[in-house]
């Protein structure tokens, strides 16, 4: 495979809005930035909060979050009212989210991460820190790549893509959770392997993490109807699965993510 630097700028001078309407609006939030202020990144002066703000004119609501590192659909609410109605979605599990990761190794073809977690900015000390809270990810095998490179034991390096679905909301959890079953997210300086990240930035060019949130559905909070809001993968991700042959894949809903069985489980 011939080397290629598929790294471009990710933050436009305007967020590309997907939906829009009285009650909400939804951005396809790049790589990189951060929804609002956070103790983390004090050095961060750009919030999507604020550029939308300044972008639309008037006070925008975030109504869930996605990490710095992932890309894609991100909802505000533009009223409290509205904001009150689309959290409560989120918090029970009503609105769906489907992301695309790249994972290093090959998972199963589909499969339940059921495997509690703790709040990981909990650094209290002490003989009763956070309990740790039931946490569930559906992911389905969509392509595999196998690279003439030796990074581990092995002569060559294996890499899938995957899509995932939360069916709970704990922070990181889909980095977490891919770590935890021995497949994590490429790009992922937290939760994964710094050998595998090297060699995206190297051969690839690729200096983000690869998770991007590319649907969600749920209910308008003043009509009630169905609404889903899509993000095509774009940039060094797009780059990416297009040299790797995986564009085609990407482009369409994934069949059988909602017919994984309960018991189909990785722990």
């Amino acid at each position: 495979m011939p080397l290629a630097n598929l790294a471009t700028p990710e933050t436009p001078p305007d967020l590309p809005v997907l939906h829009r309407d009285a009650q909400m609006v939804a951005i396809d939030k790049p790589s990189g930035l951060l929804v609002h202020r956070s103790p983390i990144d004090r050095h961060e002066t750009r919030f999507a909060v604020q550029l939308l703000r300044d972008q639309l004119g008037q006070r925008v609501y975030p109504v869930h979050r996605l990490d710095k590192g992932t890309s894609g659909v991100l909802l505000f609410a533009l009223d409290r009212e509205s904001a009150a109605t689309l959290a409560a979605q989120f918090s029970t599990g009503e609105a769906h989210k489907r992301y695309l990761a790249v994972v290093r190794g090959w998972p199963l073809a589909d499969g339940l991460i059921d495997h509690a977690l703790r709040d990981p900015t909990d650094t209290r000390l002490g003989p009763a820190p956070t309990e740790a809270r039931s946490s569930r990810t559906r992911y389905r095998r969509v392509a595999t790549a196998e690279l003439p490179y030796r990074v581990d034991r092995y002569p060559t390096a294996r890499y899938a893509l995957v899509e995932v679905e939360p069916l709970t909301g704990r922070r990181h959890q889909i980095r977490r959770h891919l770590a935890h079953v021995s497949h994590p997210v490429i790009g992922d300086s937290t939760y994964g392997k710094g050998r595998h990240n090297r060699l995206f930035r190297e051969l690839f060019g690729v200096n983000r993490l690869l998770l991007a949130c590319v649907r969600l559905e749920l209910r308008h909070p003043l009509t009630g109807a169905t609404v889903v809001i899509e993000a095509p993968l774009t940039g060094p991700f797009a780059s990416l699965v297009e040299r790797l042959g995986w564009a085609p894949l990407c482009t369409a809903s994934a069949p059988g993510l909602d017919d994984i069985a309960e018991g189909a489980t990785a722990r």
